[in-house]
């Protein structure tokens, strides 16, 4: 991006671009979300304090989000899958379900307003919030996973909502697994995998949805900005291991609390600027 600030002005948006990648990375690596869930609103305010149009801000955070999402979520699942916390056979019966839920939350996302988007993540967010700061794995609704269509229609839903968040699919799919039946550190590592089933598709969707949109910040590829990209994705990159490391020497619970309140915060100040 150019902008009418000057260098200084810049500087402060490369600073607080890296600070989002450390962050962000951080958090995909401890708790299994992409990083999405905090790179989202930051990019989102970014955005609005350098007056890019509002009609395509939201969109704009959520695509450079999604690409920001595709290294840091194999370095996650990568370090994860070393403890032994991913599970595979899930994957292997959920990744096409999943993926056909991206495309059809990629199609969706292109059409609808900044505004909706806005009132999905916050909507989506914060009940999954109250969840881990109330319940977290005592609140269990099965011991197992459903099998026939609704063993299906969960990783659809978890794919087709966390692409319009921008998010890499933990958000969700980490108390999904919880409720039902889950240790917390095998959900978070297998959800580090959602990631890379999303991120990849997810950021072509949005490419192409944003092709032809007005009002595009310099340095844009439709939705995705790649200023944005390449400030945060490979501080992201290097950053996950070390949160998935840490994430194997913290308490349960309170391993639980962070990701609530990561989730709360975020979606909390998303949800005021949608209704403002």
């Amino acid at each position: 991006m150019v902008f009418g600030g000057g260098n200084g002005e810049l500087g402060t948006l490369a600073l607080g671009l890296v600070i989002a990648g450390v962050v962000g990375g951080l958090v995909a690596g401890m708790l299994g979300v992409g990083g999405g869930i905090v790179v989202v609103p930051i990019l989102y305010h970014v955005l609005a304090a350098l007056g890019v149009d509002p009609s395509v801000r939201m969109h704009i955070a959520v695509g450079t989000s999604l690409a920001t999402i595709i290294p840091t979520s194999f370095s996650s699942v990568t370090a994860h899958n070393k403890k032994g916390a991913v599970d595979w056979d899930l994957l292997r019966r959920w990744w096409l379900p999943m993926l056909i839920g991206v495309l059809a939350g990629s199609a969706l996302a292109g059409y609808v307003s900044g505004r909706t988007l806005s009132l999905i993540f916050a909507c989506v967010a914060l009940p999954v919030a109250v969840h881990f700061a109330v319940w977290g794995e005592k609140k269990r609704i099965a011991d197992h996973l459903p099998g026939g269509a609704g063993g299906l229609l969960l990783p659809f839903g978890i794919g087709g909502v966390s692409t319009m968040m921008g998010i890499g699919g933990g958000t969700v799919g980490v108390p999904t697994l919880t409720l039902c039946g889950y240790p917390i550190h095998r959900a978070v590592g297998t959800a580090s995998a959602f990631g890379a089933i999303i991120s990849v598709p997810g950021t072509i969707g949005a490419v192409l949805a944003g092709w032809y949109a007005g009002g595009l910040p310099p340095y844009s590829l439709g939705y995705v900005n790649l200023l944005g990209f390449l400030l945060i994705a490979p501080v992201s990159f290097f950053m996950a291991p070390a949160g998935a490391h840490l994430a194997h020497m913290t308490d349960k619970n309170r391993l639980r609390m962070v990701f609530a309140l990561f989730i709360a915060v975020t979606a909390a100040r998303m949800l005021w600027d949608a209704l403002a």
